[in-house]
This record gives C-alpha cells, sequence and structure tokens, in this order.
C-alpha cells in the first residue's frame, strides 16, 4: 500500500479498491456495447488516470478521444457557465459515445456537456463516472456506470487535484481542510 501523503486526511479508496472497481465498471461496459464500437471521450484533466485504466479493461472495439472545460466565475464558486476550451478531433455522429469524468459535483457541466454532445447526433451518449457526489448536486444528471458514491469532501489523488498537485497520487485521498480553507479565506 502507498505511504498516505502528509497533506492526505485519510485515504478513501486505496489503489487496490480502485482497481477492482475499475474492473467491474470495465465488464459492465463490455455487456452493455457487445457487438459495438464505443467512443470514450475524457473530460480533462481529472478522468484521465481512469480512462487509461478503464480502457486498458475494456474488450469491446472502442476509440479515444478528449474535452476539456471549465465553469468559471469568482473564487471557489462556479457560476453555472461552462466554456469548452478544448473540444472533440473528431466528429461523433452516429457513434456510441461514452463520456468518462473523475467526479460528478454540482451536475452544471457535466449537464452542459451532455446536450452540446447530444446535438452531435451521436446513436447514443451516456456517462461514466467515478465518484458521485449527489450531496452537492444542483442539476439533475443522468449517470450510467458509477464507480463509488462519496459524501461531501474534498478529495485528491488518482488524477483528481487541488491546485494542480496531488493527482499522482495512487489511491484517493480527503485533503486535511487546513490545505484549502487558508486560501479560501
Amino acid at each position: 500500500m502507498a505511504e498516505i501523503h502528509p497533506d492526505v486526511e485519510r485515504i478513501l479508496f486505496t489503489q487496490e479498491e480502485l482497481d477492482q472497481r475499475v474492473s467491474e465498471l470495465a465488464e459492465e461496459i463490455n455487456r452493455d456495447y457487445a457487438g459495438k464500437e464505443v467512443l470514450l471521450i475524457s473530460v480533462l484533466r481529472g478522468s484521465f488516470v481512469f480512462m487509461a485504466d478503464l480502457v486498458r479493461k475494456l474488450t469491446v472495439p472502442c476509440r479515444v478521444d478528449f474535452m476539456a472545460c471549465s465553469s468559471y466565475g469568482s473564487g471557489t464558486t462556479s457560476s453555472g457557465q461552462v466554456k469548452v476550451t478544448k473540444d472533440l478531433s473528431d466528429s461523433i455522429e452516429g457513434m456510441d459515445v461514452l463520456v468518462v469524468e473523475d467526479i460528478l459535483d454540482s451536475g452544471r457541466t457535466l449537464n452542459y456537456l451532455l446536450k452540446l454532445l447530444e446535438a452531435r447526433r451521436p446513436a447514443s451518449v451516456r456517462l461514466c463516472t467515478l465518484l458521485d457526489k449527489p450531496d452537492r448536486r444542483v442539476v439533475r444528471v443522468n449517470v450510467s456506470y458509477t464507480g463509488f458514491v462519496i459524501p461531501d469532501t474534498f478529495i485528491v489523488g488518482y488524477g483528481l487535484d487541488y491546485g494542480e498537485h496531488y493527482r499522482n497520487l495512487p489511491y484517493i485521498g480527503g485533503l486535511k481542510p487546513s490545505v484549502y480553507e487558508a486560501e479560501t479565506k
């Protein structure tokens, strides 16, 4: 097991637990997309680790692409406005699309993104999120695949960051409040 980072209060999901759950999600996706090719779209930056692990466990034919979005506002609060900062490389018309996200929080960004993708006339659009924080939801989002449901806590690791740090941690842990509270005051 990995040594805990000094800024991490506790580990929520170990490397082994993440690997097991990603394997289970891949089995579900392989079953649901049997006989089809699926385009996986990683929502950057946080989902790149999850998607890399997920893709390696898929047996159905698949392609990958990447998008990046930002919700901007003042400070740590989203304004609810979403801007696409990196769009897809190719058309998705007629394709089965699976959006791969690290965490579903308020739902604003993913709701916007899913509507944007649906307007591009794919055969289907579904969502796979590693983490779901339903206590923070303000916009309803349909999720087809969920790794873990988590409480409203600030988490890092396995691609998730705080200030572009901690993405490389092999586990998901709760960040100590002292790390981020000083900056939000």
